[in-house]
């Protein structure tokens, strides 16, 4: 059987799970573009096939409207977004994720990337690259107050990770108020650092919001782009407003837009999962996910 694989890397020098792969008499249909695809690119990759290992590309009704044999969705990941769930269930396609994989090593990202910018350590090995012998005074992350807006299993570890170095850590939460320290309101005014691991495609850092927000806030993001009002972003990093921004989901990717302007904005291009031992969990996973879908 050939099953596509929608996410932009797989497998990549892991025998073990190409082994798996061939003992249950799979053929992989790799991407061919190494990026998320295109609506009309996802559905040419599709021809024919009746699983899918997916990434971030969009499954929706026309997508599953031109792949009729189409009958498992196994995302690579947690967020479900990209997969239209109810039109999946209309077509009897069976979809299902890796919610327990990324959390490590996302919360690692978000810890370093924090660090990173507190810091000033891009800025210092830019200036050491350049012949500058500049020192500047950062701070220590016990320093901070930190926000974090969702607390799923993400947010948690970020959490757990923060209170290791003695930062205070407030939670808001809009979908578990009993776990919440503070209202979104009270948090964003107290906030020196806010980092985002809410679900869903809502914006949440609305323009106006950023105008509640302490002088030189940080925020972190690795959920998703659209849940930052990128115009808003783009004013406050231009006004200092916000001092420092770390983005690995971001609004289009690949990402070209106005916020490559900014050296004080870290922008990696969705690679906090990828750590080989992160990869290799939540392919694997994915992998028996598709497998039991399918009846194999």
């Amino acid at each position: 059987m050939i099953v596509a694989v929608g996410a932009s890397s797989f497998a990549e020098g892991n025998e073990t799970l190409m082994t798996y792969l061939s003992d249950h008499g799979i053929e992989l249909r790799k991407n061919p573009y190494a990026r998320r695809m295109t609506k009309d690119e996802i559905i040419a990759h599709l021809e024919g096939v009746e699983g899918l290992l997916a990434g971030l590309e969009t499954l929706d009704a026309e997508v599953f409207g031109k792949c009729p044999k189409l009958r498992a969705i196994a995302r690579i990941g947690i967020g479900m977004d990209n997969v239209d769930q109810e039109a999946a269930k209309t077509y009897g396609i069976k979809v299902s994720n890796t919610p327990e994989g990324p959390t490590e090593a996302v919360a690692e990202m978000t810890v370093t990337s924090l660090l990173m910018l507190l810091h000033n350590i891009d800025a210092h090995n830019r200036d050491v690259h350049q012949g500058i012998w500049k020192k500047r005074i950062g701070r220590s992350v016990s320093e901070v107050r930190v926000l974090l807006v969702g607390y799923g299993r993400i947010g948690r570890r970020v959490g757990e990770l923060l209170k290791e170095f003695g930062t205070e850590v407030m939670v808001y939460d809009k979908y578990q108020p009993d776990l919440s320290t503070v209202t979104f309101e009270e948090g964003i005014v107290r906030a020196d650092v806010i980092s985002i691991h809410a679900s869903g495609e809502e914006e949440i850092i609305s323009e106006n919001i950023f105008c509640e927000m302490k002088q030189g806030v940080i925020i972190l993001n690795s959920a998703r782009g659209g849940l930052i009002s990128e115009d808003g972003l783009y004013r406050a990093l231009k006004e200092g407003k916000v001092a420092g921004f770390w983005g690995d989901s971001l609004w289009q990717e690949p990402y070209h837009g106005k916020i490559c302007e900014f050296e004080n904005a870290i922008l990696t291009p969705h690679i906090s999962t990828y750590t080989k031992k992160c990869r290799a969990n939540m392919e694997m996973q994915a992998t028996k996910n598709l497998i039991r879908d399918l009846g194999l």
